[in-house]
């Protein structure tokens, strides 16, 4: 997603932060608050989690912590997520067995000795129950690699079975290969033609391949047999969509499916996106060392993308799995579209590597560094991590479409900053690395300081210092 607003920073930002159930909140004497899981004191510090990472600051700076609040909830389905899954639950003989569960699963790890065992036993359906509860358990938290292992192991002793299917074609596409994932979604179909979690994933895999009509009729029919309002939610935004583009032709590249409406887009501007698409792919396939496949473009002539994205006024462009781009007014591609162009198709590279991992403000800084884009407002930015009214960076970790266009704009440049530091300091290499552990299971914090040896709160201090060195008086 890339804003179109003007940095305007005022002395004191209220910081946003990411939903939990029962927290803890952190007062701090220049007014932000923080939402954690859990808060303790070491020394001079005082330490919190959220979620799976920790973070750091100084005790001097807090006021008090009160216990026992609750956080304010963000909308995800304002996240713009192209990865968010209904949830669906085991069938047939993968039903929750506590007893094969608690073998494979002791201590909240994958015992491979058990499925070593099972193997031994000759029991196909037994081993392939085992090695589904292995790769859901990775898959439930988001170690995606090791979830593909055991799921192909699964899927080798009963390569019919409806769950296990539904999983490794969600897996796919969370990866970026939601076009690998179709057949597997339609086996599951087959083996499982009533069952409205079958269907319900084969519409998933379906959006995500670009295939609005058919994901569509999948949707409508689990909502036949079990109504769900997630689903439904689905549904509408499928429908917005198909109904948009009910005028609108395609013309495909070497990676790219344009659609477009044709009364309105003349055949030089079709070349020069393509053209300007195709470039674009060259520079970050080569910066990032991936090649996303079978990438959907929708151009947007009139009030449309919004109708569909649902995304604010301040909302440039958007990228939910299709690069969603208006270009109202436009006969050809200005400098600023071809930003525009390359900063959306970065979040799918992004995405592929990370499997879809990479916290906001990461994924928002990297995609603006490629463009490449500048600071607009440095000295400001340095005044506000001098002065410690920045909004943490784990506060920026979800979806920025929640945010107003102000605490957006600052919500980009300080994305924009930490990337920037980040390439700077150790470059593009690193950066990728830290994107590679995302896609293996790391969580955020882990995956810095395995590449770049720092935890947030010494990466927030080094962005402030750089900051500082560049921009300050």
């Amino acid at each position: 997603m890339r804003a179109s607003v003007i940095l305007s920073v005022s002395a004191c930002i209220c910081v946003l932060s990411p939903c939990c159930a029962r927290a803890e909140v952190i007062h701090l004497k220049n007014g932000r608050i923080i939402w954690a899981d859990h808060v303790r004191e070491n020394g001079a510090r005082i330490e919190y989690d959220v979620g799976d990472n920790s973070y750091g600051i100084p005790k001097a700076v807090v006021e008090r912590i009160d216990t026992g609040g609750v956080s304010p909830q963000s909308n995800p389905a304002a996240s713009g997520d192209q990865h968010d899954l209904p949830a669906f639950v085991p069938a047939d003989n993968l039903k929750n067995d506590a007893g094969l569960i608690s073998r494979i699963i002791p201590d909240d790890q994958v015992d491979e000795g058990q499925l070593a065992a099972l193997e031994q036993s000759g029991n196909g359906a037994t081993i392939a129950a085992g090695y589904f509860i292995a790769g859901k358990h990775e898959f439930d938290h988001g170690r995606y690699p090791k979830a593909r292992n055991y799921l192909d192991t699964a899927l080798r002793f009963d390569g019919q079975n409806p769950t296990i299917l539904n999983y490794y074609a969600a897996l796919l596409v969370k990866t970026g290969r939601a076009s690998e994932a179709l057949p597997y979604a339609e086996r599951a179909v087959r083996s499982a033609p009533d069952s409205p979690d079958a269907l319900t994933v084969l519409g998933y895999v379906q959006f995500a391949a670009d295939r609005d009509q058919d994901a569509i009729r999948s949707w409508k029919h689990s909502l036949e047999l079990r109504p769900d309002g997630t689903v439904r939610q689905y549904l509408e935004r499928a429908e917005r969509d198909a109904s948009a583009r009910v005028n609108y032709s395609e013309r495909e590249s070497g990676h790219f499916t344009l659609h477009y409406e044709g009364s309105q887009t003349p055949e030089a501007l079709r070349n020069q996106l393509l053209a300007t698409l195709e470039s674009a792919y060259d520079d970050l396939s080569r910066q990032l060392s991936i090649t996303p496949r079978s990438i959907a473009v929708v151009i947007y002539t009139d009030q449309a993308f919004f109708d569909v994205t649902q995304a604010p006024t301040w909302t440039g462009a958007v990228n939910d799995g299709k690069l969603r781009i208006p270009i109202r007014g436009l006969d050809s591609v200005t400098p600023e579209l071809a930003r525009v162009l390359k900063h959306e198709l970065a979040h799918s590279f992004i995405n592929q590597l990370s499997a879809g991992r990479c916290p906001q403000w990461l994924n928002e800084g990297i995609a603006q560094a490629v463009e490449p884009k500048v600071l607009s407002s440095g000295s400001r930015l340095a005044e506000l991590y001098r002065t410690q009214h920045e909004i943490p960076l784990n506060a920026l970790e979800a979806g920025f479409m929640r945010f107003s266009p102000l605490e957006a704009a600052v919500a980009y440049e300080e994305s924009l900053a930490a990337a920037q530091y980040i390439i700077d300091t150790y470059g593009m290499s690193d950066l990728q690395r830290v994107l590679e552990r995302l896609g293996e299971g790391s969580s955020t914090e882990a995956a810095l300081r395995a590449v770049i040896h720092s935890d947030y709160g010494q990466l927030e201090e080094e962005v402030g210092k750089y900051l500082g060195s560049k921009y300050g008086q």
